[in-house]
């Protein structure tokens, strides 16, 4: 895959998105597995996703890196939403399903969530997760984040509404679990 790596983890590379990612980017995110987990309810084609990289991923309010694990394209994982005067974003991610269960999102969340507070200099970091995906919830609690909310109801994902649990990250809690 091209592109220079932007972020190193133990096993998965993190690096910019570029154009040449599109095809897989547009299969995974129809995976009715990804689809389901990030709240889409509409399928994405080329044209959708070529959009989505022009207009989101190039540019400048949101950081979107692909993870790489052994050469091979996995998942996304970035912020968006940016507040910088409070010093705020929310974190995604989602990684295919063949690759789920082997660790590369919690290693990758937990190398994003580092460069979040020490280069970018935030001081909070939001994520939210549908109450039907459980491994996403013990990811972010797993790395610190606590859930502090729940929307109910707050999604109408796969024909049914779902809550939504809202989690936070501050920067001091995550420099006390770092140390």
């Amino acid at each position: 895959m091209p592109g220079p790596v932007f972020l190193d983890a133990d096993r998965v590379t993190l690096r910019p998105i570029e154009e040449e990612d599109l095809e897989f980017l547009q299969a995974k995110v129809n995976d009715p597995t990804i689809w389901r987990a990030i709240g889409r309810s509409r399928p994405l084609n080329s044209e959708q996703e070529r959009d989505f990289f022009e207009n989101v991923v190039c540019g400048d309010d949101t950081v979107d890196l692909l993870l790489v694990a052994d050469s091979t394209p996995i998942g996304t994982i970035g912020f968006f939403d940016f507040d910088w005067e409070a010093r705020t974003a929310e974190i995604g991610y989602w990684i295919a399903p063949e690759h789920h269960d082997q660790g590369y999102g919690t290693e990758a969340t937990e190398r994003v969530v580092r460069y979040a507070f020490d280069q970018l200099g935030l001081h909070r970091l939001s994520a939210h997760v549908f109450e039907f995906n459980e491994p996403s919830q013990r990811l972010l609690e797993g790395i610190g984040f606590t859930r502090e909310g729940v929307h109910r109801d707050g999604e109408f994902v796969d024909g049914e509404h779902w809550d939504v649990y809202w989690y936070g990250l501050l920067e001091d809690e995550w420099r006390e679990r770092a140390d």
